[in-house]
C-alpha cells in the first residue's frame, strides 16, 4: 500500500522515532508499504526552521527520508487544483495540499492531526 506521511509524522520518523504512534511505526516498518513525502512538507519545515520555530535543516530531513527509502512527491497543478474541492475543516495550506495530493495519487494520508482526519477519503489517523 502507498502512504503519504504528514509533516509531523515525517519529523518524528526522522529524528524521534520513539514518539511515533505504534500504528504509524508498524506501517513505516512494513516492507510491503511504499512511503512517500511531499515537497510541501520540506517547504513547511524550511519555513518553520527559518522562523526559528524548528531546529531541523530541511535539506538534512529530505536526504534522510530519501536514504531511508521514501519516495518524494512533487506538487503538480492537478494537486493544487484539487484543493478547491476540499471541505473547509482546516485552514493550514500545507495540510490541505497533502490531502489533495493523497486523493489525486490514490494514496492513504497518514496523519496524527485530528482535524486532518475529519476529511473524507483515504486518511488514516494514527
Amino acid at each position: 500500500m502507498k502512504f503519504l506521511l504528514d509533516t509531523h509524522l515525517l519529523i518524528w520518523a526522522a529524528v524521534a522515532p520513539e514518539r511515533l504512534p505504534a500504528e504509524a511505526g508498524a506501517i513505516i516498518e512494513s516492507l510491503s508499504n511504499e512511503l512517500y513525502f511531499s515537497a510541501a512538507s520540506i517547504w513547511e519545515v524550511a519555513i518553520k526552521a527559518g522562523n526559528g520555530g524548528l531546529k531541523l535543516d530541511p535539506s538534512v530531513l529530505r536526504r534522510a527520508l530519501l536514504d531511508a527509502g521514501y519516495h518524494e512527491l512533487a506538487i503538480s497543478g492537478e494537486h493544487t487544483a484539487r484543493v478547491i474541492t476540499l471541505e473547509d475543516h482546516h485552514k493550514d495550506p500545507f495540510d490541505r495540499i497533502l490531502i489533495a495530493q493523497a486523493g489525486v495519487e490514490g494514496m492513504e494520508l497518514l496523519t496524527h492531526d485530528r482535524t486532518v482526519a475529519r476529511y473524507k477519503g483515504a486518511i488514516r489517523f494514527v
